[in-house]
């Protein structure tokens, strides 16, 4: 409602009357975004001038005339910086094909999304990535847009029935270097197969194994390779531990996402020991992080506090855009890539694309960064 004491300016083009007092501002911001206009009085008041239009100069240049009144702005300015920066980069590729489990035996804290975001981002970032979707449900296969109803050779069949993996693997239609091995409903019953089977741990870790080798003499070598774990730690994860050299591990930013994370870390102990000495923790990524909460705050301060070389400084905010994508068939990064969540996950990205880099390599990365 306007002051009894203050003119209201009419809005021609939307055809009402509005006034806006701003007590908590010496001046107008720069009307670079839309805005009702200031009233006379106060643009008397407080000498404010109106900006020509930005939209021919660069981007770069018009952050300096971004609006930083409002926390809102503040973050669409800062969100700008950190995308200008990540702009058309390239990520280091690393020396051997990195094979990486995606794992948590808690549902719902973003291991899918977590993993198909990953990869888009290497792959838009010039890496060449696979994903081994090896969960039931095969929502990594949906969000890739990847056919895998019960007819499509799958991971299924590479456990069960040997088949060679790259008789199943399918390209991703929507990013350029990414593929993926579907899942199908028939892993729902693949557990109770493979306790009959022989070397029924190892049998992800042979087929991958064959398929770098034909890659490298083939079609040249892949860089990463994602495996999207089911929410259990039956005899698919064990098999994807065993497969893989490093465990990512996505961790909801809530107290129950903690209570499970000393047992997923007692069971890759034990694959270490018994099946696969060189598996390892590199990476823990905080998802669905809500800095309005102090619950968030703590959650993530004492994970850094116990893996202090693991956690990732990026976190992955709850994005209406990141749950949006799959029903798309699509991730993230390309379904609104202007987005809080796909610039978050491309961050992340570089993070775990820049620790295959030594210490002096990463601190010229971070100083180009801070450059751009």
């Amino acid at each position: 409602m306007s002051s009894s004491n203050e003119p209201s300016t009419p809005d021609t083009e939307a055809g009402y009357s509005m006034s806006v007092t701003r007590p908590w501002l010496g001046v107008e911001p720069t009307p670079t975004f839309r805005q009702p206009a200031p009233r006379p009085a106060e643009a008397r008041e407080a000498g404010a001038t109106t900006a020509p239009a930005t939209g021919s100069q660069p981007l770069v240049e018009s952050i300096s005339l971004l609006d930083d009144s409002t926390p809102l702005a503040l973050e669409v300015a800062e969100d700008t910086r950190r995308r200008i920066a990540l702009a058309g980069r390239r990520f280091p590729r690393p020396k051997q094909t990195r094979v990486l489990t995606v794992s948590n035996q808690k549902g719902g804290v973003g291991k899918t999304t977590t993993t198909v975001n990953m990869a888009a981002a290497l792959a838009q970032a010039g890496l060449r990535v696979l994903v081994l979707d090896i969960d039931p449900q095969g929502n990594a296969s949906t969000a890739l847009g990847i056919d895998h109803h019960a007819e499509v050779d799958s991971i299924y069949d590479v456990l069960v029935d040997s088949m060679p993996l790259k008789n199943v693997v399918q390209k991703c239609p929507d990013v350029d270097n990414l593929w993926c091995a579907p899942a199908t409903i028939d892993l729902a019953g693949a557990e109770i197969e493979l306790v009959s089977l022989v070397a029924r741990e190892s049998r992800l870790q042979k087929a991958v194994t064959k398929y770098l080798e034909e890659q490298e003499a083939g079609d040249g070598r892949l860089d990463y390779i994602l495996i999207d774990c089911p929410p259990s730690l039956g005899l698919l994860t064990v098999n994807a531990f065993v497969a893989a050299q490093e465990v990512l591990i996505p961790i909801q930013c809530e107290y129950y996402a903690l209570e499970g994370l000393s047992q997923l870390l007692r069971n890759v102990d034990l694959i270490k020991g018994h099946l696969n000495p060189r598996l390892h923790v590199s990476t823990i990524l905080l998802t669905m992080y809500d800095g309005r909460t102090r619950l968030s705050s703590q959650v993530a301060d004492e994970v850094r506090a116990h893996f202090t070389t693991e956690v990732l400084k990026t976190t992955v905010p709850r994005s209406v855009r990141i749950s949006e994508a799959p029903s798309h068939g699509q991730t993230v990064m390309t379904y609104d890539p202007a987005s809080s969540g796909a610039l978050s996950y491309l961050e992340a990205a570089r993070e775990l694309a820049e620790q295959v880099l030594d210490e002096s390599e990463r601190e010229q990365s971070n100083a180009a960064t801070d450059r751009s």
